[in-house]
């Protein structure tokens, strides 16, 4: 009789607790005799996995057992590789599949026609092929939206969410958050001795295309300011509050942290090259704009720092340790009972299960009359008595 089988897969940016999460769901399924495999680079297994070719298979598809995963939590990134691969629009398809007839699309978009497929037809017959009967998907916003379209299909699948932007909907916590937050903060109280041994503004860039939680609590934990993008400054009275700040200060600094999706009025966010699996373009550094306004408005010199990628990089802290690791536990244990369409969650400070969000309503945002204060351009420290450790509770 063939043993059950589970997969396991990471889709969209790395996260550090990701390898947390596969070690964990691992050492389970060796527990009940259950076998688990991983999938490499998310959804391209999926797509681009030819199940008749040896080399094929043994690129996407690695069996995972104790040994090859008895230390992979040790270290940051996901050893399952990743990728921003949406299955619904394949702008190219595997050289295999290129004589099927697979429904496609033809879009516009600034003059430029893109021709799509939608290959989900060889994902269900992959996974059957594979003889996967339940599937893990870790991601965000992106790669969530795809496994709610394949359990509406009746493929059996649970959701881990991952996103150091923290944007994902029914649950206030998502793996790589906390350690984003403790990178930034400790990059930033380091780079003081610099900013002030100058006496210059100090401008942060962090991650953030839609939400402002990883500026914010950065914000929160630092003590500075903060620009997010659920709400437009005013720039000259930006800028103003700095310099004044920077005058008070004895070091003859201000320092102030921005989301790459922050915009002030007036402004908007450029974007530049190729869009993505999903739609995405990569943002302009909306520091560097922001410290050419500084110094033309107000003659003042600047330092910007990039953040983004660093922050997600190296080992998880205790929180993202102790999140994923439950996380898997979580989806594993729903698994044993045959769930499906749910994802692990942190709902009023609880582990629980909750749908897997739908796509539709697009990410998380923060609450701004809440959490920001819309005068200073900081977060709101005042009233938090009563929620959930994270501060914020999931919608």
């Amino acid at each position: 009789m063939a043993k059950r089988r589970i997969g396991i897969l990471t889709g969209g940016g790395d996260v550090p607790g990701l390898n947390a999460v596969i070690k964990s769901v691992t050492y389970r399924g060796s527990e009940n005799d259950i076998e688990v495999v991983g999938l490499r680079r998310g959804w391209e297994a999926l797509t681009h996995v030819n199940l008749e070719d040896p080399a094929s298979r043994s690129h996407y598809i690695i069996p995972l057992n104790r040994d090859n995963t008895r230390t992979i939590d040790r270290s940051g990134g996901t050893v399952l590789h990743s990728s921003r691969t949406n299955p619904s629009k394949m702008k190219k398809l595997p050289d295999h599949l290129v004589s099927n007839d697979f429904p496609a699309s033809l879009s516009t978009k600034g003059g430029i026609a893109t021709r799509t497929w939608d290959v989900t037809a060889q994902v269900l017959a992959n996974l059957s092929g594979l003889g996967i009967e339940h599937l893990i998907a870790i991601g965000g916003d992106d790669t969530l939206s795809y496994a709610a379209k394949l359990n509406d299909l009746g493929v059996k699948i649970i959701a881990i969410p991952k996103t150091m932007d923290n944007d994902v909907r029914n649950t206030e916590y998502c793996i790589g958050f906390s350690t984003a937050i403790t990178r930034a903060s400790d990059a930033i109280q380091r780079q003081r001795t610099t900013v002030g041994s100058h006496e210059r503004i100090g401008i942060f860039r962090v991650f953030g295309r839609d939400a402002g939680f990883t500026a914010l609590y950065t914000a929160y934990a630092t003590s500075i300011r903060c620009v997010i993008p659920e709400y437009k400054v005013d720039l000259d009275k930006l800028i103003q509050l700095l310099v004044e700040e920077k005058r008070a200060n004895p070091s003859n600094y201000s320092l102030v942290v921005l989301s790459e999706g922050a915009a002030w009025e007036g402004y908007e966010v450029q974007e530049y090259g190729e869009p993505d699996a999903y739609g995405h373009r990569k943002k302009a550094s909306v520091a560097e704009s922001f410290a050419d306004e500084i110094k033309r408005r107000a003659g003042e010199e600047t330092i910007t720092s990039d953040l983004t990628y660093d922050l997600r990089s190296g080992n998880p802290d205790f929180m993202d340790k102790l999140v994923a690791l439950t996380f898997g536990n979580m989806a594993y244990d729903a698994i044993l009972e045959g769930k499906t369409g749910l994802m692990s969650a942190l709902v009023e400070g609880r582990y629980d299960l909750v749908p897997i969000p739908d796509a539709k309503l697009g990410p998380r945002k923060l609450d701004v009359a809440n959490t920001y204060n819309t005068e200073r351009y900081r977060p709101i420290y005042g009233n938090k008595r009563g929620l959930p450790i994270f501060l914020n509770r999931a919608s």
